[in-house]
């Protein structure tokens, strides 16, 4: 069995990937001694690029346990994954960009092959070879979303690994995970990998109302991956992969004042007390197939994929202890994609690139929001009554509010970069021309006839189809001077966009308010269901200076970069006024974000490396009005101001061959403070979260003990409001474990 030396930064973040001077088969292959990782858009090291790089290697990735995007999380200058209340709601925050719901501000892209699906992110990713997490405006080479950078994970490649690795863990929240992976080279030129894991957690918040813990998950999958090559420069790769997971939710804890009911306490700040089912479930495949034929002077790339992503959310929409409302929200999609990229081989004076990228997605959707006792009473009886002065019957003890999408959706790109190579300079332009259309179809009906004093309201239906075309020419200028190997600085000017879309989850607040007319309550006059369901595409433009520097013969290393990104049109998740029953997405006219980033590594000694990072990001509204408040000045909700890390790992040789080494690791990592919402009435403080972890590494296995959140910090993750009624999730309480990992030739 090889051993796998990946020359990287460790988990905590710095810019460098290898020395810059090691020599490479391609250009688009980065190879550390027998690992191999094929990045075919980017060069092979980013260090050399005018971007802001974290790269995480394999040894940190297995030192780290680092298996989801979450896991990285304030790890990375201004690079906040919180992990929310179920793996539906992966939102990332970049440099004061995110998105909660609807599309990424983010790309992934696992073994360069797109994952479309921002529901699909918050997922177990084994056997990592290598993440790159590149922040700042992508849009040149990967297009759509990804205004706020790009992930690129690459996984084991079966021509340069072989053998049988097994891993089993054990933590706080009686949480177990399993994985087994084998590696086989059938021959010179083909390799086949099947790998599978499994994983439950009985949770770590308790629901109250069930006396049960109501975040616990299950979760399993697996892995196909073949990858034949030849002499004469034809690569194919195929990746075939699924998952299944059923995770309960949600722990969102009240924090308003305490709800008494006929004397009864019903709820107090800070309990979690909710009394009808909460759930997601998910079942995930895709399937992605890589040609690549590498001519003397270029590159020609196809990249051909399929994604199924079927999941249904359950939850108690006013997490009280009270029957308002509930959703069921089941939807299916399927995604395919096709891209061609040809690249030249050339390393002189002149480099370029062109690729073409397609997609056609089609989903369909249904999510009806059932009225149950209370929400019936307090909200379309009393409310009758009390606007309209008229006595309302409802018959049934559920009223169900119910919607049902399609959702089709198609786009395409071309796009080119050209760079020219002179001395010292490094001078690129690239542009990429971006077209999209989005489709709704929709049919949202009540089900059940009402009573309005001697009247009767019968069911009805509100149907129509919605289209919108996006069109978008995407931009790139950068310069670099590079004083030598290790020292650069670059600028760089490009545009970013994230695609417009419709609002399916305020449907039920437009069959709400139609029902309340026919009652002669008026809670939004001149109701237009084209303004209230679309929003428009978010633009951006991302200004940055930065640089890479080395000193000491390579003992101080590290990284900074200075961006201003102004902002139009920016996507924020909002939450309808009054008792609503729905999130919906809007536009804030113009944003800015100033901020910088620096990362710094130290090898004061052998075998002792000490690394810190630094994100600062100043995001506020430059223009941004609601209707009722003036939020200009304000700071944008959900990024964080700051995020700061730092960690050592020391390394003690014990001299025995079957013991290894012992690694010690310690580090902290914090984020903050977190508005919470426009007015920045509600904010999370900078809190600091520290890990430690000893470990007896050897070459056939590993055995770790590992503690997160030592020091059992309290701070919140998450802020809603639902009615009216406000919510945080609190993060995680110190947990610990165990992990055994084996390698077995």
């Amino acid at each position: 069995m090889h051993r796998l030396w990946i020359i990287s930064l460790s988990l905590l973040p710095t810019l460098a990937v290898a020395h810059p001077g090691a020599e490479c088969e391609a250009d688009t292959t980065i190879v550390v001694d027998k690992v191999q990782v094929t990045a075919i858009k980017q060069g092979p090291v980013l260090r050399s690029l005018p971007i802001a790089a974290t790269i995480v290697g394999h040894r940190d990735v297995e030192r780290g346990d680092v298996d989801a995007l979450k896991k990285l999380s304030d790890a990375v200058p201004n690079f906040h994954a919180p992990d929310y209340g179920s793996r539906m709601t992966s939102s990332i925050y970049v440099r004061g960009l995110g998105s909660r719901i609807e599309e990424p501000v983010v790309g992934l892209n696992i073994d360069n092959v797109p994952v479309m699906n921002k529901d699909a992110y918050d997922t177990e990713t084994g056997d990592i070879e290598r993440i790159e997490i590149l922040r700042g405006p992508q849009s040149i080479l990967y297009g759509r979303n990804t205004m706020g950078g790009v992930v690129n994970i690459y996984t084991l490649s079966p021509l340069t690994y072989e053998g049988i690795r097994l891993r089993a863990e054990y933590g706080s929240g009686h949480t177990f995970r399993f994985r087994a992976s084998v590696y086989d080279r059938l021959n010179p030129d083909l390799g086949l990998s099947v790998s599978g894991f499994y994983m439950r957690s009985d949770g770590f918040f308790e629901n109250l109302a069930t006396q049960r813990l109501c975040d616990h998950e299950q979760q399993g999958g697996g892995r196909w991956k073949v990858q034949w090559r030849n002499r004469r420069g034809l690569k194919i790769d195929n990746t075939l992969s699924c998952s299944v997971l059923n995770q309960g939710g949600y722990p969102y804890a009240y924090i308003g004042e305490e709800i008494i009911r006929n004397g009864q306490t019903l709820i107090r700040p800070g309990e979690i007390r909710y009394n009808d089912p909460s759930e997601y479930r998910r079942t995930t495949l895709s399937n992605g197939f890589t040609l690549r034929y590498d001519a003397a002077r270029f590159s020609l790339s196809s990249i051909s994929a399929y994604a199924l992503c079927d999941d249904c959310m359950t939850l108690d929409q006013d997490f009280l202890p009270l029957s308002y409302f509930t959703l069921q929200q089941a939807r299916t999609e399927h995604t395919a994609t096709q891209e061609i990229v040809v690249r030249s081989r050339d390393k002189g004076l002149y480099r370029w690139i062109v690729g073409a990228f397609g997609f056609y997605r089609h989903a369909t959707m249904e999510a009806p929001v059932v009225f149950k006792e209370t929400g019936i009473k307090e909200l379309i009886v009393d409310m009758a009554d009390r606007y309209a002065h008229e006595e309302v019957t409802i018959d049934h003890p559920e009223f169900p509010f119910d919607s049902r999408f399609r959702m089709p959706s198609a786009g395409g790109a071309l796009y080119h970069e050209s760079t020219l190579v002179a001395g010292g300079w490094r001078l690129a332009a690239g542009v990429r021309l971006d077209i999209e259309q989005a489709r709704l179809h929709y049919r949202s009906a009540t089900r059940y006839a009402c009573r309005i004093s001697q009247n009767t309201i019968e069911p009805f239906t509100s149907e129509g189809s919605l289209r919108k075309t996006f069109i978008e020419l995407l931009p790139r200028l950068s310069a670099l001077y590079a004083f030598d190997e290790d020292r650069n600085l670059y600028l760089s000017v490009s545009k970013g966009y994230k695609a417009g879309g419709f609002n399916t989850q305020i449907f039920s607040d437009v069959l709400q308010n139609a029902l309340m007319e026919r009652m002669g309550v008026f809670l939004q006059k001149n109701y237009d269901i084209d303004n209230a369901v679309s929003y428009r595409p978010e633009q951006s433009w991302n200004y940055e200076l930065g640089g890479h520097f080395s000193c000491a013969d390579g003992l101080v290393r590290g990284d900074f970069a200075l961006f201003w990104i102004d902002c139009r049109n920016q996507q924020l998740t909002v939450f309808p006024p009054g008792l609503s029953t729905g999130r919906m997405m809007t536009n804030a006219g113009r944003t800015r974000s100033r901020g910088a980033e620096v990362s710094l590594r130290l090898l004061p000694v052998r075998n002792l490396t000490f690394d810190a990072a630094y994100g600062f990001t100043d995001a506020r509204f430059v223009r941004f009005h609601d209707g009722q408040n003036d939020y200009a000045g304000n700071r944008i909700p959900y990024a964080p101001q700051h995020t700061l890390s730092a960690g050592i790992t020391w390394t003690i040789p014990t001299g025995v061959e079957w013991l290894g080494d012992v690694v010690l690791r310690g580090g902290m990592r914090g984020a903050g403070s977190i508005e919470w919402n426009e007015a920045n009435t509600r904010r999370q403080p900078f809190y600091a979260l520290f890990d430690a972890s000893v470990r007896l590494e050897q070459r056939r296995y590993a055995l770790d003990l590992w503690c997160r959140n030592a020091s059992g910090t309290r701070y919140d993750l998450f802020y809603f409001k639902s009615i009216g009624n406000e919510f945080v999730q609190h993060g995680r309480p110190r947990t610990m474990g165990i992990t055994l990992s084996l390698n077995i030739n």
